[in-house]
């Protein structure tokens, strides 16, 4: 659940709790038009944050995402609704400084980079349980000379349904 508040003059605020799916965010991107919000504000909070930022930034809404330890100083704020009243006071008078984003083709490519990473690392752990179980029945793939080139050749034919200790022979040629 995400808690909203708009101040919409001097002491007035409105304040209002949303979903955090997609139409709920569009709910509350509307409601902020509705308002005529200059500026809004949240707490970076890891991958929590990210849908927000994206249709907000889709939506051409100015945003801030703010460091928790920033704005965590005042003691007292337990409840989501004193928080986000805290967090709009902090972005009315100017006292929180936004946390750098990068553009969305950098932010896009980091996280294909990651995943990329992730999968080559999955990847050589499957190799490694697939070697240990190939140990396990004494077929010793890492004392081969030319184990790379003979792991790449046969790895595919095996998961074809080849069994790849058929031609072992071949590899010494």
């Amino acid at each position: 659940m995400m808690v909203a508040c708009v101040f919409t003059s001097v002491r007035k605020k409105e304040i209002r709790q949303f979903g955090t799916m997609t139409e709920d965010i569009l709910q509350l991107v509307s409601w902020l038009k509705e308002s005529g919000c200059e500026m809004a504000a949240m707490e970076s909070t890891g991958s929590y944050c990210k849908p927000v930022y994206n249709i907000f930034e889709e939506e051409h809404i100015p945003i801030m995402v703010v460091n928790a330890q920033h704005i965590k100083g005042v003691p007292g704020r337990k409840t989501d609704v004193k928080h986000a009243e805290w967090i709009a006071d902090l972005v009315r008078h100017g006292l929180v400084k936004a946390s750098y984003i990068s553009n969305r083709e950098q932010r896009e490519l980091r996280e294909i980079t990651r995943y990329r990473q992730e999968m080559i690392g999955e990847r050589a752990r499957e190799l490694n349980r697939i070697l240990a179980i190939l140990e396990g029945c004494n077929i010793k793939l890492g004392s081969v000379k030319c184990y790379y080139r003979y792991q790449r050749k046969k790895w595919h034919s095996y998961f074809k349904g080849n069994h790849i200790w058929r031609n072992r022979s071949s590899c010494f040629k």
